[in-house]
C-alpha cells in the first residue's frame, strides 16, 4: 500500500516540478536539457577558397562560445606547409579558469594560407584543434578533428622558365624548420652545432665569457688545466641543457619562459650579485661563510662541489644573461610546435647550445693554463676581472635603466679604472714596460670615457658611436616622422592594419631586455638609407617588455616565442610570412630585404 502511494505521489508531482523547476537558476535542475555534443555545439566546416587558401568556419550554437587562442590548424600532409591561422578579433571575457581571454559567439571564419604546396592537385589532411564552453559554466575538453580536402592545381601565371623566380621564398626560420623536417638526424645536429658556433660571437653570448672566466679566476692559484676544463664543460653543458629544456617547452606550449626571468627586480638582483663579486675581487672584503659551512664545503669540493656551482651559474646565465632569439632557435621552435617532435627539436637545440659553448670551453680551459700560479700577479688578474664583472652588471642594467643613465655608467666604468692605471699620473723614466703598457691602456680608456660624456651632453645614447648625435641631427631631419605606432593586443593590431590599407606595414616586436632589439634600434634603424626606405612604410611596434597576457597573445598569433622579430604586411593587410625576420640583421642586409618585399609577397 505504501509503495502504491509513493508511485502515485511521484506521478502527480513530476509535472509540477518540471513546470516550476525551482533549481533551474542554480543550474541544478533534474530536468534541464543535456549539453549538446561537441560536434553540434561547434560545427566545423572547411573549404578550399583558392589554390593556396583554406577557409575554416565554425557555427557556434546559442549559449556556447569558442576560445580564440585555442584555435589551431596544422597540416598532416608533408608536402603542404600552412602559415599561421588568421583570426578576427574576439570579444573580451574574464574566464574563471583561463583569466582574460577572447571568445567567439555565433559564427567565426578564419583563413589558413598555404605557404608551400605541390603544383599539381593533391589531397590535403588538416588537424584542426579548438576548445569551447557552455555559458552555463561547463567546458568541453580540447577537440581535435581531421579534415580532408582536395587542393586544385596551383595557378600558373608565368612561363615555366620563370617559375623558380616567382615562387615565394620562405623566411629564414621557416627554411630552417623545413630543413629539420627533411634532413637526416645527424646532418641536422651538425647544422645546429654550426649555428651555435656562429651565435657564440654575437653580443648575447659575450657576457658569458667574463662570467666563466670569473669562476675560474675565483679558484686562484689552485686551478689546474684539467680542473679549468671540467669547470668550463660543466658550465657549457648546464647552459646547453637549459636552452634545450626551456626551448622544447616553449615550442610545445608557445611560452617564452626566458621572458619570465626578465622582470626588473630579477635583473637588478643578478646585477647586484655581479657588483658584490667585483668588490670581492677588488679585495674590499672576502665572501666567507661560517667555519662549519666552510669545512663541509671543502669536503664537497673534493667531490665536485665547485662543479655544482659552475652548473648553477650556467643555468642562470642561460636564463637571465642571454635571452636572445635568433633564426636557428626560432626554426627549431617552429618545428617542435608544428610536429610535436620534441626529440629531434630538442637534440637540435642541445647541439646549438654546445656550439655556443665551444668558444667558452676553449677560453676557460686555456685560462687554467695561462693564469699565474701565485704571487702579486694574481691580485692584478682578480682586479681586472673585478672591472669586467662591473661591466657585466652595467650591461644587464642597461635593459631596465634609461639610456642616458646607462651611458653615464659606461663612462664612469672607463674613467675610474683609467685613473687607477695612471692615465693622469706622469711616469718616471725608470718605469717598467708593464707600467707603460698600463698607462697607455688607461689613456685610451680615459679618452673614450670623456667622449662618452661629451656624447651624453650632446644627446647621444649610443655607447659605440657617442658622437653620432652631433652629425646625425643635421642630415636626418625626417627622424621625428619615423616614430612607430604602438600596439599592445591583437585587436589594436587589427585596427592599425585596417588604417594602414594601401601601404606596406612593418610590425617590430621589441622588449627593453632584448639586446638584439636595441642593436636593431641603434645600429640598423639609424642608418640613413634604412630610414629613407622605412619612410615609405607604416611602422608599428609591439613592446612585449612586460610579458603581459595580451602581449603573449600577440606573440602567439604569429607563432613567435619572443623578440626581436619584424613582421611585414602587404597593402591589403595580409601578413607576408616569407618576409618575416627573426633576430638581428645589419643595415645593408635589411635594405636588401626591404627591396625584395614585392618579390617575396606578390599581390
Amino acid at each position: 500500500m505504501a509503495r502504491r502511494f509513493l508511485i502515485l505521489l511521484l506521478l502527480v508531482a513530476a509535472p509540477l516540478l518540471q513546470a516550476a523547476n525551482p533549481l533551474e537558476k542554480l543550474g541544478l535542475s533534474l530536468f534541464q536539457d543535456e549539453l549538446l555534443p561537441a560536434d553540434e555545439a561547434f560545427r566545423l566546416e572547411a573549404e578550399v577558397r583558392a589554390p593556396d587558401t583554406v577557409v575554416l568556419r565554425w557555427q557556434i550554437a546559442d549559449g556556447y562560445y569558442l576560445y580564440r587562442d585555442r584555435l589551431r590548424a596544422e597540416s598532416l600532409t608533408p608536402a603542404v606547409t600552412p602559415g599561421p591561422l588568421r583570426l578576427p578579433p574576439g570579444l573580451p571575457k574574464t574566464d574563471p579558469e583561463f583569466g582574460s581571454v577572447e571568445i567567439y559567439h555565433g559564427r567565426v571564419e578564419s583563413i589558413l594560407p598555404l605557404r608551400q604546396r605541390p603544383p599539381d592537385g593533391t589531397a590535403l589532411r588538416l588537424k584542426v584543434r579548438y576548445q569551447g564552453c557552455a555559458e552555463k559554466g561547463i567546458c568541453y575538453p580540447p577537440i581535435a578533428k581531421t579534415v580532408r580536402l582536395t587542393l586544385p592545381p596551383a595557378a600558373r601565371t608565368a612561363p615555366a622558365a620563370t617559375a623558380p623566380d616567382t615562387a615565394a621564398p620562405l623566411a629564414e626560420q621557416d627554411r630552417i624548420a623545413r630543413a629539420i623536417r627533411n634532413q637526416s638526424f645527424w646532418l641536422t645536429l651538425a647544422s645546429f652545432l654550426g649555428f651555435g658556433i656562429l651565435l657564440a660571437f654575437t653580443p648575447c653570448c659575450f657576457p658569458m665569457l667574463p662570467i666563466l672566466s670569473g669562476i675560474i679566476v675565483g679558484h686562484g692559484h689552485r686551478i689546474t688545466t684539467a680542473r679549468a676544463f671540467f669547470l668550463s664543460l660543466t658550465y657549457v653543458l648546464a647552459s646547453a641543457l637549459t636552452y634545450t629544456v626551456f626551448g622544447v617547452l616553449a615550442g610545445l606550449f608557445g611560452a617564452n619562459l626566458q621572458a619570465v626571468f626578465q622582470h626588473p627586480w630579477v635583473i637588478a638582483a643578478f646585477a647586484a650579485l655581479f657588483v658584490a663579486l667585483a668588490l670581492s675581487m677588488f679585495g674590499l672584503y672576502e665572501l666567507q661563510m661560517p667555519a662549519s659551512w666552510q669545512t663541509r664545503l671543502s669536503r664537497l669540493q673534493g667531490h665536485g662541489g665547485s662543479l655544482v656551482n659552475a652548473a648553477v651559474m650556467g643555468v642562470l646565465s642561460a636564463l637571465i644573461v642571454g635571452p636572445c632569439v635568433a633564426a636557428p632557435l626560432a626554426g627549431a621552435l617552429i618545428y617542435i610546435g608544428q610536429t610535436g617532435d620534441a626529440l629531434l627539436g630538442g637534440a637540435a637545440l642541445f647541439a646549438m647550445g654546445l656550439g655556443m659553448g665551444l668558444p667558452l670551453l676553449a677560453v676557460g680551459t686555456s685560462a687554467g693554463r695561462l693564469l699565474p700560479k701565485a704571487g702579486l700577479w694574481m691580485n692584478t688578474v682578480k682586479a681586472v676581472f673585478g672591472v669586467v664583472m662591473l661591466g657585466v652588471a652595467i650591461w644587464m642594467l642597461a635593459r631596465i635603466l634609461p639610456p642616458a643613465l646607462t651611458l653615464l655608467l659606461w663612462a664612469l666604468w672607463l674613467i675610474v679604472p683609467a685613473i687607477y692605471l695612471g692615465a693622469a699620473t706622469p711616469l718616471p723614466e725608470t718605469a717598467s714596460h708593464s707600467r707603460r703598457l698600463g698607462k697607455a691602456l688607461g689613456v685610451v680608456m680615459l679618452t673614450y670615457g670623456i667622449l662618452l660624456l661629451v656624447g651624453l651632453a650632446a644627446g647621444s645614447r649610443d655607447v659605440f658611436q657617442p658622437l653620432k648625435g652631433l652629425m646625425v641631427q643635421a642630415r636626418m631631419p625626417a627622424a621625428a616622422s619615423l616614430q612607430p605606432q604602438t600596439v599592445a593586443s591583437p585587436a589594436e593590431l587589427e585596427q592599425a592594419l585596417t588604417q594602414a590599407r594601401g601601404r606596406w606595414t612593418m610590425l617590430d616586436f621589441y622588449a627593453d631586455w632584448c639586446i638584439s632589439c636595441k642593436e636593431l634600434e641603434h645600429q640598423t634603424f639609424t642608418d640613413p638609407g634604412v630610414r629613407q626606405a622605412l619612410a615609405t612604410l607604416r611602422l608599428l611596434k609591439a613592446d612585449v617588455t612586460a610579458n603581459s597576457e595580451a602581449q603573449r597573445r600577440l606573440l602567439r598569433q604569429f607563432d613567435l616565442v619572443g623578440p626581436p622579430a619584424l613582421v611585414f604586411f602587404d597593402p591589403q593587410g595580409r601578413e607576408c610570412r616569407a618576409a618575416r625576420l627573426v633576430g638581428y640583421v645589419d643595415a645593408e642586409a635589411f635594405l636588401r630585404h626591404l627591396r625584395s618585399l614585392p618579390r617575396r609577397c606578390p599581390a
